[in-house]
């Protein structure tokens, strides 16, 4: 028999309880790495999503591609948000084409799912959106895929909701590894906000198809670098943005030179992904940031 909505919940908080007990104390191993750390660059379509998204686009992800082998970039970062409504392995396999062809990588792609309903339709929906860009991603060549954990929803405590995003999030890692896909969970608000809950996820969650996506720009504590250098060990990709910021919110230039040093220091070998989210012209700061980080990276 298929439990309830209440008996599902109630085990999960037991096997979470158990779990933090057991492993409270114990760290897991880093990303193994050769010691010497490797960068190559990439740009997000999410750049790009005054150009890509609303009711009349004025760019396509075509577009997007052109311009990230345009500003020198080794790869492009395809974001699940600006493709087509009916993707069409047809459509896929013409993307990867004008990669291949333009000497790019397709460096990843990123989803915006939430693992923190309870069993149900809603549950389902996000875990088969993932499943469904794993298929995507293996036809496009992307070997890492950016996801969220989610939230707590109403009627469930913390340590339910988190096992519930644990349990999805191994689901989908055992489907990914079937097809050589990685899946990176983002710092990314809500249990992710900090470097403590974001580490969690990386010692609770059980397969060799996860790690981290590192965002910049997203944790707000009174040492935002700190929290980085905390999990850049556990990092398959690493997000770079132009700004960060503390408690207040008050953005302030990145310092591109340290977040190198962080990376450099963990060993990363990887994409360095600029994803941009300022004002201005999109096209124009995109190539000079691009050339910031790189400079600052070599």
């Amino acid at each position: 028999m298929r439990p309830n909505r209440r008996e599902f919940l109630t085990a999960a908080a037991q096997a979470t309880a158990l779990a933090v007990t057991a492993g409270a104390a114990t760290a897991i191993e880093p990303i193994p790495r050769n010691g010497t750390p490797k960068f190559k660059f990439s740009l997000a379509a999410y750049s790009y999503r005054s150009l890509l998204a609303g009711k009349e686009p004025t760019a396509t992800l075509t577009d997007f591609i052109n311009d990230c082998a345009k500003f020198g970039c080794e790869g492009t970062e395809l974001t699940s948000y600006y493709f087509p409504k009916a993707v069409t392995h047809d459509y896929l396999r013409s993307l990867r084409r004008q990669c291949f062809r333009l000497g790019l990588d397709v460096s990843g792609t990123a989803v915006g799912n939430d693992f923190g309903h309870p069993p149900g339709e809603e549950r389902s929906k996000q875990i088969a959106l993932v499943k469904q860009w794993i298929d995507f991603s293996e036809i496009l060549g992307a070997p890492v895929i950016r996801i969220f954990a989610g939230h707590e929803k109403p009627g469930t405590t913390p340590a339910q909701a988190h096992s519930l995003m644990v349990s999805g999030i191994e689901e989908c890692c055992e489907y990914a590894g079937q097809h050589g896909v990685h899946l990176a969970l983002e710092n990314h608000g809500g249990p992710t906000a900090t470097a403590e809950g974001l580490l969690q996820f990386v010692r609770d969650v059980n397969s060799p198809w996860f790690g981290v996506n590192l965002d910049s720009g997203n944790f707000h504590s009174d040492d935002p670098y700190k929290e980085l250098a905390q999990i850049a060990p556990y990092a398959l990709n690493a997000q770079i943005k132009v700004v960060m910021s503390g408690p207040d919110k008050k953005k302030i230039p990145a310092d591109y030179k340290r977040l190198a040093k962080i990376l450099r220091d963990s060993h990363y070998r990887g994409y360095i992904v600029l994803e941009y989210e300022e004002a201005g012209d999109v096209r124009e700061e995109c190539a000079k940031h691009l050339g910031d980080v790189r400079a600052a990276f070599a």
